[in-house]
């Protein structure tokens, strides 16, 4: 690959061949127990000042790539490129849809290159030649390059229909900080409604938080949630968009349900035995009364996202709570319980309704050692507090 033109890239450009050419620097930090003081006065005996903050700056890259990333440990990242990469098992997840030739546009260090690399033929397109030069590395890593093709261009230049298109539009080209409006992505709206109408097929990945609703037609929008938290939106689009309009994928378990929201209405009733905390990605698709009539649940009220039922249902859609007793949103109601309760510790949960968690944890009066849920929630138009223990799935 050609080195870049400008001044400043081309510094980082060196810098990262520099790094490179010298594992047993890598080596020395990575595994070093000193303090980073000890370490820099150490290493500067050796090598250059640029080479050794270039060094720790990676190394500490690298051990917060470990979250996202199986072989974060010889990967090669920037702090951008880290923060707004796709998880691998995110990634994996989206690559099961592709196949054949595809083009990865606005492809950063490489997260989702790598996962459909597996499987397909890839040009990875960016228009920064150093972020292109790191998923050339990063292909190396996972041992994908020969299905890597890196390429420094705009994204606005690649033919939608030559080929299937996964595209990840920055999210932080302004000095603003991160985008939450599509409008101001980069590529910006306009392009990727253009992209979603006349491509072949593919992918858009967008923040959960985005305002994509209502700015694209004939989509399926799949919101994926990790670990319980809500990671993207995935507008599906041309030859690889579902039936559905609107799915809700949780991972690592790999449950997915699809639908119309609209399709769907859950019965209302009184707190039973159990209670259930729905996933985000099922919120943010809009989900609940689907996943309420397929688990055979009921809602605690029509305002309300909590769920109810008789017995115990296991699902990766919920996150279960046995409830020990129903009071009602009063602090002297409540306190009362709690002083004869054997909570140590209590988790404090809402989602309508204006609580300080931090203020009702502090007067809470906890002599016990097991830990506790404090759910604050709409029951029947009423504001009540259900008091309940976390159900934790081996």
């Amino acid at each position: 690959m050609t080195p870049p033109s400008d001044p400043s890239l081309r510094e980082e450009w060196d810098l990262l061949h520099e790094l490179r050419s010298s594992p047993q620097l890598l080596e020395l930090v990575s595994g070093s127990r000193e303090s980073e003081l000890s370490l820099q006065t150490r290493l500067r005996r050796e090598y250059p000042d640029r080479l050794v903050r270039g060094a720790l700056a990676l190394c500490e890259l690298r051990r917060k790539g470990v979250a996202k990333f199986s072989r974060a440990d010889r990967m090669w990242f920037d702090r951008r490129g880290l923060e707004q990469a796709t998880s691998e098992i995110v990634a994996r997840h989206k690559a099961q849809r592709f196949s054949g030739d595809v083009f990865d546009l606005c492809c950063g260090i490489g997260g989702d290159t790598l996962a459909l690399a597996a499987a397909c033929a890839v040009q990875a397109v960016d228009s920064n030649p150093v972020s292109c030069l790191r998923t050339e590395w990063n292909a190396e890593v996972y041992a994908v390059s020969r299905r890597v093709t890196a390429v420094c261009n705009d994204a606005a230049a690649v033919d939608p229909a030559a080929a299937l298109v996964h595209l990840d539009p920055d999210r932080r080209a302004s000095a603003a900080g991160r985008a939450v409006r599509v409008e101001d992505y980069v590529p910006g709206l306009e392009f990727l409604q253009r992209l979603a109408r006349t491509g072949r097929g593919g992918a858009i990945k967008l923040s959960p938080a985005a305002n994509f609703g209502g700015k694209f037609r004939d989509v399926e929008v799949e919101l994926v949630s990790l670990q319980g938290e809500c990671k993207e939106a995935t507008i599906w689009f041309g030859e690889l968009r579902g039936s559905a309009s609107w799915r809700a994928t949780v991972l690592p378990a790999g449950e997915t349900i699809a639908g119309e929201p609209l399709d769907y209405a859950a019965d209302v009733s009184a707190p039973r035995q159990y209670v259930y905390d729905p996933d985000p990605a099922v919120v943010r698709a809009g989900l609940i009364d689907a996943v309420a009539v397929q688990l055979g649940l009921t809602r605690l009220d029509a305002a309300e996202e909590y769920l109810t039922s008789a017995n115990l249902v296991h699902s990766g859609f919920v996150q279960a709570f046995e409830l020990l007793a129903e009071l009602p949103n009063n602090p002297v109601e409540f306190r009362k319980y709690f002083r004869t309760a054997q909570f140590g510790q209590v988790e404090i949960k809402c989602r309508h309704i204006p609580i300080n968690a931090d203020d009702v944890r502090r007067h809470l009066p906890l002599a016990g050692r097991e830990p506790g849920v404090l759910i604050f929630a709409r029951v029947s138009g009423k504001s009540r507090a259900l008091v309940c223990r976390r159900i934790v799935v081996a």
